[in-house]
């Protein structure tokens, strides 16, 4: 298989060494056959970053690596570390990654995309739920209330199929959806032509013209980026940022890319199931752009109508991409949403009532 020939020194990594705790290949699904030998099903790539005492896991989405929490892995992954100095934001609105105790970081790639392997498909998003617990088992993070979750599109409906909420203090749901029937889960006219378009283009240069006005308001991209002292376009940087994160990942399997679509259009998740979630976790926030092409806004609201202790956030003039093209205000919330549930959780918050979510939905 897959797991028994790759060797961790074969995987580039886009992420800065000097803040890489620990990477690793997770072995996931053991099944016992007749005899003493365990066989993995899969292995999930990792990366560890930061020393901080908050524990994040980001959980990226539709057939897009680890690699693409570079910004996100940038700010929390140097806690605890030397920090470049190049890496230190001189503005002002920026908060210290290490004021409320500093940050750990966990990012991966989801089976079938990246440096993970890929298993037969199709996947669900339960079963890539089941992945994460398996990681997180693996490096040890398994206390109660120790976690804080990230989830991002495809991400965010994987962290609705965790059956861990004991585990969690915080968790954003970033431009994602609670689903229902394939037909509502497909993206709009102009998200469908796109991706239908970039996945059978095999142009690197090609790629990127497509996918970013799918991701990025195009009034954005046209701007010029601020504090970049060459004076680029968002767009040209995006280009750049593009190409460089596909030249050290590795090509994704057909197999791979068709199943995690899979998983996407099927996944669905009760209002029923929403709110146990939201009343089984200190802080939850809700996250969405107003020009998201993929997933639609009104998938956020149908989450917060859901989940009504959750906090709902909407960005102006932001797209799908939400947390590269508002990477600092991103950020910035993760941070609001970790100290205020570690702060609920530090006043005495409880559950009110214990749910089974130990079932299939």
């Amino acid at each position: 298989m897959y797991s028994k020939f790759a060797h961790l020194e074969d995987f580039p990594s886009a992420f800065d060494a000097k803040t890489c705790v620990r990477r690793g290949l997770c072995p996931v699904t053991k099944m016992q056959p007749q005899g003493d030998e365990e066989l993995e099903s899969h292995t999930l790539y990792f990366e560890q970053h930061g020393r901080g005492k908050n524990r994040i896991v980001f959980i990226m989405g539709l057939n897009s690596s680890s690699f693409s929490w570079l910004y996100q892995v940038r700010h929390f992954g140097t806690s605890g570390s030397e920090r470049r100095e190049e890496e230190v934001s001189k503005d002002e609105e920026d908060e210290d990654v290490d004021q409320d105790g500093g940050y750990t970081v966990l990012v991966f790639d989801n089976r079938g995309v990246g440096n993970s392997s890929t298993p037969v498909g199709p996947y669900s998003t339960s079963a890539m739920a089941e992945d994460v617990v398996a990681l997180l088992d693996y490096v040890g993070w398994t206390e109660d209330r120790n976690l804080h979750v990230v989830g991002v599109s495809l991400g965010g409906m994987i962290a609705q199929a965790y059956r861990i909420p004991n585990r969690i203090t915080s968790l954003v749901l970033a431009v994602t959806t609670p689903g229902g029937y394939p037909w509502n889960n497909l993206p709009p006219l102009f998200g469908m032509a796109s991706l239908a378009k970039f996945t059978f283009t095999p142009e690197v240069e090609k790629k990127a013209e497509i996918v970013l006005p799918m991701v990025y308001p195009l009034k954005w991209m046209k701007e010029t980026a601020k504090d970049d002292p060459q004076g680029r376009t968002n767009f040209e940087i995006e280009v750049e940022e593009f190409v460089y994160r596909v030249s050290v990942t590795r090509k994704q399997q057909f197999m791979g890319h068709f199943s995690q679509m899979a998983a996407g259009l099927t996944h669905c998740v009760q209002p029923d199931r929403l709110r146990q979630i939201s009343q089984s976790i200190p802080k939850v926030t809700i996250v969405t752009g107003d020009e998201d092409n993929l997933i639609r806004i009104s998938n956020s609201h149908r989450l917060k109508e859901a989940m009504p202790e959750a906090e709902l956030v909407q960005f102006e003039e932001t797209g799908h991409g939400l947390h590269t093209q508002r990477k600092r205000e991103f950020n910035r919330l993760i941070q609001r949403t970790i100290r205020e549930g570690s702060e609920r959780l530090a006043k005495g918050w409880s559950t009110e009532k214990e749910y089974d979510f130990d079932y299939d939905f």
